[in-house]
């Protein structure tokens, strides 16, 4: 089976600023038109049946979809599925983005790995989702989309000692020398330590990179995307 992933960027869109020009993001004070319009056009670009998305909390729990939801699945941070021409999409501006897909099996997933996420585990969950629906770690690929990188990301060292004891190999020093998090490193480590074999990563930091949404850099701002699908 064929799996396809994009990753959006802030251009081509409806919206006006702060969110130029292409949020996709419904909750950060954008127009819900210009939003739809955004969502709308991802949805036919694609050439998918249908985005799935999700209400982001920063969370471990992984949700299975099958397209028939009439809305957003609530209270979530990964969306799986097994259906053929559904994409499910994570939103970000700043958090890892990580789509992870079993070809063979023809299940993939969409994840939001922030800070807090990251620390308790939403990618051992999503994997068990996956497993679930006839998914098999040692076949499963990941890709680790755009996102804030260590250089950038000053935390508290109390805060960075926490989230590396979780997330192994996370601590780092900022370009300050400032204790940092790279989530990005800890989040391949964890993938790997745990089966997954094929690991990409896109090194885009989103701070630095101003083609796309950062809450750290900008503030008020919108959110790109990373969707991924199997093909009918």
């Amino acid at each position: 089976m064929r799996v396809r992933r994009v990753v959006t960027t802030r251009a081509g869109g409806a919206s006006r600023p702060p969110y130029d020009t292409f949020n996709l993001g419904d909750h950060v004070g954008d127009e819900p038109a210009d939003v739809e319009a955004n969502r709308k056009r991802l949805t036919t670009e694609l050439g998918v049946s249908k985005v799935a998305w999700m209400e982001q909390v920063h969370g471990r729990t992984a949700t299975v979809v099958d397209g028939s939801e009439p809305g957003p699945a609530e209270m979530t941070d990964a969306l799986v599925t097994a259906q053929p021409g559904l994409a499910v999409a994570v939103l970000v501006a700043d958090c890892v983005p990580i789509l992870l897909s079993d070809p063979v099996a023809g299940v993939v997933a969409a994840v939001h790995a922030g800070r807090v996420g990251a620390r308790v585990g939403v990618v051992p969950a999503t994997l068990e989702a996956m497993r679930s629906v006839g998914a098999e770690t040692h076949r499963i690929e990941g890709l680790l989309g755009p996102a804030i990188c260590g250089e950038c990301y000053e935390v508290p060292a109390a805060m960075a000692a926490d989230v590396e004891k979780h997330l192994p190999g996370s601590a780092c020093r900022t370009r300050k020398g400032t204790p940092g998090l790279d989530l990005k490193a800890g989040l391949w480590r964890q993938l790997a330590d745990l089966g997954v074999g094929k690991i990409g990563v896109d090194p885009r930091c989103t701070v630095e990179d101003k083609t796309l949404f950062s809450y750290r850099r900008d503030g008020k701002t919108g959110r790109i995307a990373a969707v991924t699908w199997v093909e009918p």
